[in-house]
Order: C-alpha cells, then structure tokens, then sequence
C-alpha cells in the first residue's frame, strides 16, 4: 500500500502560508516546518499557497500483512 504526503524544503521561509491553509492541521509549527504523513491526506493546498515552493510531493510505501 501506498501514499503520497509532502515535505518541506531547505527552501521553506517559515512564513506560515502552508501551516494556516491546511485542512487537516498536518503542518507543524517547527522549524524547520514538518508535514505530518499521519494526517496529510495530499490534497496540496499547501504547495499552491507556498510562495517559496517548498513543498515536494514524497511517496511512503507501506508494508501491509494479512
């Protein structure tokens, strides 16, 4: 299984825009600024705000068992 979350960048000004637009509250107020792949469900609000373009999309493969 899979799924796609996004991480920030060395490129992050820490100005905030990602952390205020997500739905889903999966920015945390660090610095460096961290995305949360628990709670980011990709829906990219983040990337379209960040006026630094900060954000890249990342895959986590997760390994399921029956």
């Amino acid at each position: 299984m899979d799924g796609v979350t996004y991480r920030v960048t060395d490129a992050c000004t820490a100005c905030g825009a990602c952390l205020l637009t997500c739905p889903e509250h999966a920015v945390v107020p660090s610095l460096p600024l961290q995305v949360r792949a628990d709670r980011c469900t990709a829906c990219g609000e983040c990337v379209e705000v960040c006026p630094a373009d900060a954000l890249v999309e990342v895959r986590e493969f997760i390994e399921v068992r029956a």
